[in-house]
């Protein structure tokens, strides 16, 4: 059969390969299945097809603070600005969550203004509160895409609320967050601490020598020098060496 034959007949529907188990000869071009993830998965079975980030400790502080985690139910991590403790306390969050040791996790921060004053923004309660959470969300959508941190947050297993809405609560299997504690008085960590229920991990960041608050209402520093002293309760002191954002931040940080 000629070019132009087998041309007509494949534009014709008309094709038909039994007229070519004879002697005549078809070239075959080699099919790529390269971009198949099927065919991709059988010819490497052994390579791990999930993407999961997984938490390493890059300091010895760091490396405390996660083994603190771990084994107590209450956590203070202490320390300056760059160390991670927010970021690893909310990964291990997540990651207590998506194994199943709590059934939701629960994020709280002071809505302190660092200076400037957001109340004129238009919008609900909700609205207004959004720039002070902000930091909360970055970290979550770090460990979480933002699609199923909104899935999360809809169906109540991820809850973020400033310090204001805790009073009253019993936050049983939850993995508790309080952020930027040096801007909370002695009162509302008192309050926050004792929100503890069974079955939880709490976990309190703060840097006491930067709160937003003057020196005699930041609570944080009291609190952790008397819980300090209770065995069950871990209070992890990180310093500048645990710093692990841009090198400027430490030096900058033992000037200032």
């Amino acid at each position: 059969m000629t070019k132009r034959a087998l041309k007509r007949q494949l534009r014709e529907g008309a094709f038909d390969a039994g007229q070519f188990t004879g002697d005549d000869k078809i070239r075959r071009l080699p099919v790529d299945r390269g971009w198949s993830p099927l065919a991709h998965h059988n010819s490497n079975d052994e390579r791990d097809q999930g993407y999961l980030k997984t938490i390493k400790a890059k300091s010895p502080g760091q490396e405390e603070l996660i083994k603190a985690i771990d084994a107590k139910n209450l956590v203070m991590a202490l320390g300056p600005a760059g160390t991670g403790k927010t970021y690893l306390a909310i990964a291990k969050a997540v990651e207590a969550l998506e194994s199943g040791s709590v059934g939701r996790i629960v994020l709280s921060r002071p809505a302190v203004e660092a200076g400037e004053s957001i109340g004129y923004l238009p919008g609900d309660a909700e609205d207004k509160l959004a720039p002070y959470l902000r930091p909360l969300y970055d970290a979550l959508s770090d460990r979480l895409s933002m699609k199923r941190v909104r899935a999360l947050m809809a169906e109540g297993a991820i809850e973020i609320a400033p310090v204001g809405f805790m009073r009253g609560r019993t936050l049983n299997n939850a993995f508790v967050v309080i952020d930027e504690a040096q801007n909370c008085t002695y009162t509302q960590l008192k309050m926050l601490l004792t929100r503890l229920g069974w079955h939880s991990t709490m976990v309190v960041t703060g840097d006491p020598d930067q709160s937003d608050l003057l020196p005699e209402f930041s609570g944080l520093r009291p609190v952790a020098e008397k819980l300090e002293a209770v065995g069950n309760i871990a209070v992890v002191r990180l310093a500048d060496r645990d710093i692990v954002r841009h090198p400027l931040v430490a030096e900058m940080l033992g000037v200032l």
